[in-house]
């Protein structure tokens, strides 16, 4: 029997993913399937910008990618090159103007412009501009990068590695002229980013899941501070900075990413269920079964219970065919929250003591309701494991919790955080069990991964407006 609840997500968010076809007489369609498989990336809008060789033509909206595209779209924005992008506002705000990518037409030509990640700098830039008589047509952050262009002289390679230097923070870029396209990763490499090639066409994405479901070839990642210009010779690449530091954010782990997508060699299933294994090592507790919170929470419980020896079961089940309901994630009705079917296998927990394990906890509300519902169903008693660290500090890079007034354990330690949930214990992967479960290199943060939402240790400069909502 099931058990179902209504509950409110209050989980973490990403703003977007992007994607880039050069060179195929499908380009527009293929972009279209690819930008459903980077959905998880973004929820709010979604576009296409498509070049013909000619003219550039552009369609956006807000919503899904199935409800903003048709068939019919589809056919107006055709062309041989395409960049795509889906979105989830935490920079700039919500609304159709900011929502990407976006078409900028000058006396230079015109440029289709998107951009995964955040800028750090934003303001004092913006600010800059705006006192030299610049005008800006959104909020969004993206469109610093077109003003920096426009200042600057020599081709486009020149003018955008250029530019970038004045760019600090987590961005992957795609810009798309009328027979060029060029890609460009942060100095940091904050974010991923992919190459690879259907037939003769070069295909460039947030996540690698986005090329199997297009039947594309993984190349290789784009690195840290480079740049390409992929053109009909094939692609250039060049270094706007040249770092061997990497610091790729470890909520694209935990998280964001797809089970199904590598991550900079690593996959993000097999990170995730060694989180589990590192898990049941650190915090052991004696319980008769594993569940894990559908769907990021899934893995990390497999491997929890391999390790264990605890049964694993699938003790919630996520009603996949609801849809997701579509509003502006403002923060008063991320507080009201996002209505979401949840189901407790009632026959499965009743009378059970039950380990569940959760990729993290952000705010506090999704893991308390979660709990009583598992209690509604009879369970007698609730371990929760987070396959993350306690996050403790905001995100200035792209994830939507940037004050620490807002993160639970920021003011409540393990125990204080049960209590507030109703859990009968909680425990958190600790950081070094974290990077050697994940298997990149352990001499963080030198050469690892950006773990700053855990220890406050952040890997760029922070511009003095937003260290603001740091609590020190």
């Amino acid at each position: 029997m099931l058990e179902a609840t209504v509950f409110y997500e209050n989980k973490m968010n990403e703003e977007c993913g992007v994607f880039g076809v050069f060179y195929n007489d499908n380009a527009s369609e293929i972009t279209y399937y690819a930008l459903n498989a980077l959905q998880h990336r973004g929820q709010e809008g979604c576009g296409i910008v498509s070049s013909n060789g000619n003219t550039l033509k552009q369609h956006k909206g807000e919503g899904l990618v199935r409800d903003v595209f048709s068939k019919t779209d589809i056919s107006r924005i055709e062309g041989k090159h395409t960049i795509g992008h889906v979105r989830y506002s935490t920079s700039g705000g919500s609304g159709i103007l900011n929502v990407q990518p976006f078409l900028f037409h000058s006396q230079q030509g015109q440029l289709g412009l998107c951009h995964n990640g955040n800028l750090v700098n934003t303001t004092t830039l913006r600010n800059s501009f705006e006192q030299s008589g610049s005008i800006f047509q959104t909020t969004s952050d993206t469109e610093i990068l077109a003003h920096l262009l426009k200042k600057q002289k020599g081709t486009m390679l020149e003018r955008l590695k250029e530019s970038l230097l004045y760019l600090e923070g987590a961005f992957a870029f795609l810009l798309l002229l009328e027979d060029e396209m060029y890609v460009a990763l942060d100095k940091y490499g904050l974010r991923p980013l992919s190459i690879g090639k259907l037939n003769n066409s070069f295909v460039v994405s947030s996540e690698t899941c986005a090329f199997d479901v297009i039947g594309a070839e993984f190349l290789r990642d784009v690195l840290p501070g480079e740049v390409l210009k992929i053109d009909k010779n094939g692609i250039e690449s060049s270094f706007y900075a040249k770092t061997d530091l990497h610091h790729m954010c470890s909520m694209e782990y935990i998280y964001f990413a797809r089970p199904d997508s590598d991550i900079e060699g690593i996959n993000v299933h097999a990170a995730r269920k060694r989180c589990g294994k590192q898990l049941a090592l650190e915090s052991p507790v004696d319980a008769d079964i594993v569940i894990g919170v559908p769907d990021s929470g899934m893995s990390a419980a497999i491997g929890y219970a391999e390790e264990s020896g605890i049964p694993f079961e699938i003790g919630m089940i996520k009603n996949k065919y609801s849809g997701r309901t579509f509003i502006q994630p403002s923060q008063d009705l991320r507080e009201q929250g996002v209505k979401m079917k949840l189901s407790a296998v009632r026959s499965i927990v009743k009378d059970k003591r039950i380990i569940l394990i959760d990729d993290s906890i952000v705010r506090g509300t999704t893991s308390k309701k979660l709990v009583q519902m598992l209690k509604n169903a009879g369970a007698k008693k609730i371990h929760l494991r987070i396959a993350a660290p306690e996050i403790k500090y905001p995100c200035f890079y792209g994830v939507d919790f940037s004050t620490s007034n807002e993160l639970v354990s920021a003011r409540l330690n393990p125990h204080q955080i049960a209590k507030e949930i109703g859990a009968d214990s909680v425990a958190f992967i600790t950081i070094d069990g974290l990077m050697s479960a994940i298997g990149r290199d352990k001499s963080y943060p030198k050469c690892g991964q950006c773990v700053a939402c855990f220890t406050g240790d952040y890997p760029t400069y922070i511009d003095k407006n937003l260290k603001g909502d740091i609590n020190e």
